[in-house]
């Protein structure tokens, strides 16, 4: 099979990470013959330096190309970095919005689950862990707050700032039945988190989704406002299956369930469109502090990987591959600095790639 992939390493320790993602990928396609062409795309920081734009249409148009998109991260040091000096539509995050709109990528995945292995990482309890967890989060990714209209004005001397929160019945209904759909192939319970006790969108949010959740009968659905998600999220994680969500909630459980995990850089994401189409991400942030130190946890990119090779090439197979490596290397006792433990063998950004590539 020939897969043809934009490649966006991005900013920070996005081309660190994402070089050991497509290791990994090179190392499938020989293993089970198929052949991966990359097309490299700027976007973010990286394409502000050369081009003065976080995106430009012609990035859009190679990752329109593409069957897929891996990427690394985005954006950079916000106290000290010139671009976020730059108007708010010039910055490296707005290259990431205007690319997600320009795709179509509206359901959000990202998987928590935690590893018997980094049990030690994880900083809950043991009686609040038990058995583990693992848990979807459905993301609502094209619309709500991050998508509404804006402006800052000055009223009477006083600086005025307006975000607006829009949602509509089609929004909502395609994300839910996203939501189910996944649930039917896991443990088919659906969370779906709102503020309905205050908000009006989440009002609208709640009555699609049940109107939604009467179309799969075997599929158990409860609501939960989303401040006592964030809180049993650490009581007691193993509740969840699949959390459905809107936009700005789910960028915020998600990060929160990374930690859980051991750390963030365990996390893969995959934003996917009404095709098999895909934008494959860790869910961690570009992390300039350690940038260039070869320190980096490549994993959640790896894994992100593994996610394009089952939702967009329908390769089960190499998917599955994935993940063995990363647990084979885990039982073997290998780490970067971010899940290190006691008894564990400290390694690099990329001796971790090596490791999984190899386990292939």
């Amino acid at each position: 099979m020939e897969c043809k992939v934009a490649v966006i390493s991005g900013d920070g320790i996005g081309p660190e990470i994402v070089r050991e993602a497509k290791k990994v990928m090179d190392a499938v396609a020989e293993k089970y013959g198929h052949s991966i062409i990359y097309t490299d795309v700027l976007m973010g920081g990286a394409s502000i330096d050369v081009h003065g734009i976080p995106l430009t249409d012609q990035a859009v148009a190679d990752c329109q190309a593409a069957d897929a998109v891996l990427m690394g991260s985005i954006g950079g040091n916000t106290s000290t970095s010139p671009w976020y000096q730059l108007p708010a539509d010039r910055r490296p995050e707005a290259g990431l919005l205007k690319l997600r709109k320009s795709l179509c990528l509206f359901a959000n995945l990202r998987p928590a689950s935690l590893y018997q292995e980094l049990k030690k990482a994880c900083p809950l309890k043991d009686e609040v862990i038990k058995d583990g967890f693992d848990l979807m989060i459905m993301r609502e990714l094209t619309g709500g707050l991050y998508f509404g209209e804006r402006k800052t004005v000055e009223e009477n001397g006083v600086w005025k700032a307006y975000d607006t929160l829009t949602y509509d019945e089609n929004e909502i209904r395609r994300i839910a039945k996203r939501g189910f759909e996944i649930a039917k192939k896991r443990r088919k319970k659906v969370t779906s988190v709102d503020k309905a006790n205050v908000l009006d969108s989440s009002r609208l949010w709640r009555k699609v989704v049940e109107e939604v959740a009467k179309e799969y009968p075997d599929v158990v659905l409860e609501h939960m406002l989303v401040d006592n998600c964030a809180m049993q999220l650490v009581k007691d994680p193993g509740q969840f299956d699949v959390i459905l969500t809107e936009n700005m909630f789910g960028d915020i459980l998600s990060d929160e369930a990374s930690m859980i995990t051991g750390s963030i850089g365990m996390l893969p994401s995959a934003s996917l469109n009404d095709t098999k189409f895909g934008l494959y991400e860790p869910s961690g942030g570009s992390a300039p502090d350690i940038a260039g130190q070869n320190i980096a946890n490549p994993i959640a990119t790896i894994l992100s990987a593994a996610m394009m090779f089952r939702f967009s090439f329908d390769l089960d197979q190499e998917a599955d591959a994935i993940e063995r490596a990363v647990q084979q290397v885990l039982t073997e006792g290998y780490r970067t600095g971010d899940i290190l433990s006691e008894g564990c063998k400290q390694v690099s950004t990329s001796q971790m790639g090596d490791l999984i590539a190899e386990r292939i």
